[in-house]
């Protein structure tokens, strides 16, 4: 039985991973700061699963992925879901620096300490969920867009690493995985298209899981816009 922990398991897009790796008998710990879901979760008695409560911003999570890993008896994937995204037109300093906490300080401490760990062990796959955001700046949300640039140029360093590790004999693997539009919590109220639900979102990222790919659009068709945007001048991105 293979063993997972997701970061942000309880809702969104980790929500749809979570819901596919236990119907692929996984064995699954996931953590996330929705006090009532996790209690409920805890109440539920499901076999080989667990919830537990984390807020990355204001608790060390490393602590806490230890103690799920002891309890899973080892960890093959670990998958960070969690992200806050704000609109912040007036450029609110305490706002970005609390996504900037979440998006690039925590993620960066789960994804050092996961690297690390499977280094140690000889194996391992971690897998971040980024977004398409991270390939251009945005006036109404800087701090997302921004983080989830350091998060793609971050985990392009971990891929590098890994595929350095594999030459050396370790089966050690990265994934990038670059939403586009998912209807979760975040995008609620918003105008978007091509939305996939996060039932879809939670499928292809498992797929993008078992073929170890270096990088994934979900859906699919977001890839087409990524060589867009990275193909437009400047002057096309500022009005965007």
């Amino acid at each position: 039985m293979k063993k997972a922990i997701i970061i942000g398991g309880t809702s969104g897009i980790g929500q749809g991973i979570t819901d596919v790796l236990v119907n692929n008998k996984f064995k699954v710990g996931i953590t996330g700061i929705e006090k009532t879901i996790i209690e409920g979760l805890q109440n539920s008695e499901k076999e080989n699963f667990k919830a537990e409560y984390l807020d990355c911003i204001n608790s060390n999570a490393s602590v806490t992925i230890t103690e799920l890993v002891d309890w899973l008896g080892g960890l093959d994937l670990l998958i960070f879901s969690a992200g806050i995204g704000n609109l912040n037109k007036d450029l609110g300093y305490k706002v970005e620096n609390n996504a900037n906490k979440l998006n690039v300080l925590a993620f960066t401490e789960v994804a050092d300490w996961s690297y690390r760990f499977f280094k140690k062990q000889g194996y391992g796959h971690f897998v971040s969920i980024s977004s398409i955001s991270g390939l251009f700046g945005s006036r109404v949300a800087p701090a997302y867009h921004a983080a989830k640039s350091y998060q793609i140029n971050y985990l392009e360093a971990l891929s590098q690493k890994a595929t350095k590790d594999r030459k050396s004999g370790l089966p050690i693997y990265t994934t990038d995985v670059r939403p586009g539009f998912v209807i979760t919590p975040l995008t609620e109220g918003k105008k978007i298209f091509w939305a996939a639900t996060k039932e879809e979102a939670g499928i292809q990222i498992y797929n993008l899981i078992n073929k170890k790919k270096k990088i994934g659009y979900v859906s699919k068709r977001w890839r087409i816009v990524a060589i867009i945007i990275k193909m437009l001048p400047r002057w096309i991105k500022s009005r965007m």
